[in-house]
């Protein structure tokens, strides 16, 4: 599964893991999280992440 990458903070998010404190099950698919979840670090909004490996532009 495809870890994603917070442009703001650097956190990842690995869909094996989930995020738990936030009731995202382990297994979950970044795809399948709820539009309105946000960044567990800094509160970045779901659209600031992009597939992680992938070139941030400066």
């Amino acid at each position: 599964m495809q870890k994603w990458i917070c442009q703001k903070c650097s956190v990842i998010y690995d869909p094996v893991m989930g995020d738990i404190d936030s009731g995202i099950s382990p297994g979950t698919p970044f795809e399948a999280i709820p539009e309105d979840w946000q960044c567990p670090i800094c509160g970045a909004q779901k659209k600031t992440f992009i597939p992680y490996g992938e070139v941030i532009a400066a």
